[in-house]
Parts: structure tokens; sequence; C-alpha cells
């Protein structure tokens, strides 16, 4: 691996992995990371190029994210985790569990989708002329060519075909907003695809973990009580 990912740590027992949405760090889940420290031992990371954690060389996209996850767990001797991923974290935790299943033991996917179009139109179009406008001046400012990657990780990612889905065969919870930036039409395609998994709309927009959590914690609370 060409760099070490920044991460928090709080608690023990079992190793239970918390991966942040795109262009934000692991303190996004500091309501996540207090509640379940007692029962698990809690680790929120910075993805490469996020927060505390450095660029690197390698490419930027949501399939290194998943390889760098898999180094980050072989490094600090995790054999396995539960996984929670919001956003773009819940991309990086589905391919991290079709492509390393024996390293995954139960998994939750807040707001997560398999391809460009599953994001709202209202949403996606205003990304997609950042993502134009940050690409033309890429060559000229550090600044401007940061902003490509970020937006280009919602343009051009993730590629997920529905029927690959069927690969995860752990436990998992997909949970979501009520008013999410992501259809429910497709948040329900992903849940049908996995095998029993367990669908979960509660009240709020995309960012229900930060500011719907008590109501969050609770759905992530009942769901991780049924797979001990």
């Amino acid at each position: 691996m060409d760099i070490s990912l920044y991460y928090q740590e709080k608690g023990n027992n079992e190793p239970f992995i918390l991966l942040h949405g795109n262009g934000e760090d692991g303190s996004y889940f500091k309501n996540q990371i207090n509640y379940f420290s007692d029962r698990y031992r809690v680790i929120a990371l910075d993805t490469r190029g996020h927060g505390k954690s450095p660029r690197g060389t390698k490419p930027f996209t949501i399939e290194q994210f998943s390889c760098d996850l898999y180094d980050f767990m072989t490094s600090l001797e995790i054999p396995n985790a539960v996984i929670l991923g919001f956003s773009d974290g819940a991309n990086i935790a589905i391919k991290f569990a079709m492509k390393y299943p024996s390293k995954v033991k139960a998994l939750i996917l807040n707001g997560g989708n398999l391809n460009p179009k599953g994001v709202k139109r209202t949403i996606q179009i205003p990304i997609e002329i950042g993502y134009k406008i940050a690409k033309q001046f890429a060559s000229k400012s550090p600044n401007a060519k940061q902003n490509a990657e970020m937006l280009g990780l919602m343009v051009n990612e993730p590629n997920i075909e529905l029927d690959e889905l069927s690969k995860i065969t752990v436990p998992t919870l997909v949970i979501c907003g009520s008013r999410d930036m992501i259809k429910e039409s497709h948040t329900k395609k992903i849940a049908e695809n996995i095998p029993n998994a367990k669908l979960s709309i509660i009240k709020g927009n995309h960012f229900i973990a930060n500011k719907r959590y008590i109501a969050f914690n609770k759905e992530v609370e009942d769901f991780l009580h049924t797979i001990q």
C-alpha cells in the first residue's frame, strides 16, 4: 500500500468499521463512534484523499478504496468486521463485500447507489456541471484537480451491476432517508437483489446517521442484535 489511512478508534470487542461519504471524513460518524463503542471496537476511517488520509499515487476510485480497506484490515490484523458505509462509503462496502466476502461479518448500507443514475437528477445535474468546470481548471490549480477527483467519483462511479449483488451473502441492512438524494426505487432494488437483505426507510434526508442519529442508531442496533 502506498499510504497509511488515518482512523479514529474507540472501544473493544468485535471490529465495527465505519466508511464515510464523498468529501467527508470519519468524524461524520461521531454519534455512532460513541454509541456503539461499549459493545464494539469502532473504527472510523478517513478514505484515501479525504480528511487526514493522504491522496497517494494510486487511482482515486471506489475499486481502489475497497483495496485500501483490505490492506488496512490486513495491517491491523482484523480478520473480519461489521461494516457500515454511508453514501460513497456504502458503495465501497458493496465492492468490498463482493470482492472479499470472508472479511465481512455483516453489512449496513446507508444511502448507497449502484451507478450515477441512482441519484435524483435535481442533485446530479449541479454535480455534473461542477465536475465539468473543475476538470477545465484541474491542470492549473491543485484545488480544482482535487475537486474534479471528488466530483468525478459521483459523476463516473460507482459501476455495479444489479446481478452482482447476489454475491453478497452476509446479513445486510439497507437503510436510507425518506427524502434521500438516492431514488427510493433504486434503494429498493439494491435491497431486493441482496439475498435476505432488510430494508429500512426512516424519516429524514441523505444524512440520517448524522441528523437523525437516535432513530438511525436504533435501526442499526436492532439489526445487529439479529446477527449475534
